[in-house]
Formats: C-alpha cells, structure tokens, sequence
C-alpha cells in the first residue's frame, strides 16, 4: 500500500513539473525563426540544427553552436524529399531546399513540410521550385 501512495505522489509531482514547464514556455511566445537543418556546401559536409531568420529581406543562418552564415542574395533552387541516407541524419520526412547566394555558395537546409511554405517565402524563388503537397 505505501508503494502505491509513493507512486501516486511522484506522479503528482512529475506532473506538477511538467506543466510549470509547459506554462513558461507559452508565457515566452513563440521562438522566431525558421527551425531546421543545414549543410554547406551543398551535398557536402554534416547537417547542423539551426534556424534560419529573414530581417530587412537579408537572410542568415544561425547554427545551435557557431557564427552565423549571412546569406547574402540567397534565393531557393530545388526542393526535394531526402534519401535514404540522408534520412538516417534528418528528419525523413522533411524536404531540403537547395540555396545558391552571391558569391557561388551554396547550401542545403531541410525543413519540416509545414515551415515549407515559410522557408520559400522568406526566400527569392529561381523559376519557382514546386512545393511538393503534404499530407496528415
């Protein structure tokens, strides 16, 4: 019998915990930009977790650790799913949106498929890659 009122009352308190947690992060609004992952250059390299903000039309790329990537005249190129391979390092329902910027670089950033439509239009379109439709 004192399992269950042990039990009972840790439960009451990882519930208590949990919805103070809950209650701060709506209380501190939504995180601006757009979540993702990315690698430069393009098909190269490891994927990092960041977000991609859009301030006055110029574009940037903030990694979780390290400087953030400006991107100058960045404009989208493709959008397509990932590989199977990718799939293993990103999320494998996402969709990789291919980004040249001045200067000849490029990039990749993957994104869920409901930020599709933020990422693509927060960016310049090359001949305006097909958002693939989504569905659930």
């Amino acid at each position: 019998m004192i399992e269950y009122v042990v039990m009972a009352a840790g439960a009451a308190g990882v519930g208590w915990l949990m919805r103070r947690k809950h209650l701060s992060r709506v209380a501190a609004g939504p995180i601006p930009g757009i979540p993702g992952m990315a690698r430069r250059p393009a098909g190269e390299g490891r994927w990092r977790s960041g977000r991609l903000y859009v301030d006055q039309g110029a574009a940037r790329w903030v990694p979780g650790r390290g400087e953030p990537v400006p991107l100058p005249g960045g404009r989208a190129t493709a959008v397509r799913a990932p590989s199977v391979r990718e799939g293993i390092s990103i999320n494998p329902g996402s969709r990789i949106v291919t980004c040249a910027y001045e200067g000849g670089g490029t990039m990749e950033i993957a994104v869920m498929p409901l930020d599709l439509r933020e990422l693509l239009g927060a960016l310049p379109q090359d001949d305006a890659p097909e958002v693939p439709e989504t569905t659930g």
